[in-house]
């Protein structure tokens, strides 16, 4: 069944329904679509006033609050409504609590943390072409910016998060581009992974398999050094006993 409507949290916030298309600026401001993403990240359950506060003033909570809120919703509810989405649904007020309530929605997130789950199972599996396709899905979500020009906790929280998701896929597209021949673009999507978190050691087995399985075991063993570098380093401590497993059986490979 296709989705009532598809909402766009990553990159510009859009929601799409109907052929029509509401983008940012109908959200009713910075606030405004800060109370969007904000409830569209936490759909599956209400959340209260308190943190509906916080997400969007944090601190800085202004004398007539209440009727700031009011005012966001009310604009929320408008622009909805005027893609057809029909009442009660849209933003639900309940014993305090809001939720964004659109049945069959479709949320780019939500959609990106199924597919990396998906694209895992697959690779587990040995599906190589279902994981590949649901990687490739994951990781164009979540290189998407989010909310770039905020700086909100929740916001900063979200974003390691997306991130988190988007390295998971880069390495089931390395795993499936190693097994299929691919090996420089296995190198690529491994080494991305590891640049974006140096600690990450998925990354650093991955990539040191990615070396080696192109013939490049002299590469894969300078992987290896480097992670425990810096670990030593930063952490004082040693890469755990799977990582130092993956660069001996490269090292004892003739």
């Amino acid at each position: 069944m296709a989705p009532d409507a598809r909402v766009y949290l990553c990159g510009r916030v859009t929601v799409e329904r109907n052929g029509r298309v509401l983008t940012d600026g109908a959200f009713g401001g910075r606030q405004g679509r800060l109370l969007f993403a904000f409830l569209g990240t936490r759909r599956t359950q209400p959340v209260s006033k308190a943190q509906v506060i916080d997400a969007i003033w944090e601190s800085r909570t202004p004398p007539s609050v209440e009727t700031a809120i009011n005012a966001l919703v009310s604009k929320l509810r408008g622009a909805l409504r005027k893609l057809g989405v029909p009442q009660p649904h849209g933003v639900a007020t309940e014993a305090g609590t809001y939720q964004f309530v659109v049945p069959s929605a479709w949320i780019d997130i939500e959609d990106a943390r199924m597919a990396v789950d998906r694209a895992e199972g697959a690779l587990r599996g040995n599906s190589l072409s279902h994981a590949w396709a649901s990687a490739n899905v994951a990781a164009a979500i979540t290189r998407q910016p989010f909310l770039p020009d905020e700086e909100h906790p929740w916001v900063q929280q979200q974003r390691v998060q997306l991130q988190r998701m988007w390295r998971r896929a880069l390495l089931v597209l390395s795993a499936v581009s190693v097994r299929n021949g691919e090996h420089e673009l296995g190198i690529q999507h491994a080494a991305d992974a590891l640049s974006a978190e140096p600690f990450d050691e998925m990354a650093c087995r991955a990539l040191m398999r990615a070396h080696a399985d192109a013939g490049n075991r002299a590469e894969a063993l300078r992987v290896y050094a480097n992670c425990r570098k810096l670990f030593r380093e930063e952490l004082g401590a040693e890469p755990s006993e799977q990582t130092a497993a993956v660069f001996l059986s490269i090292l004892r490979t003739e």
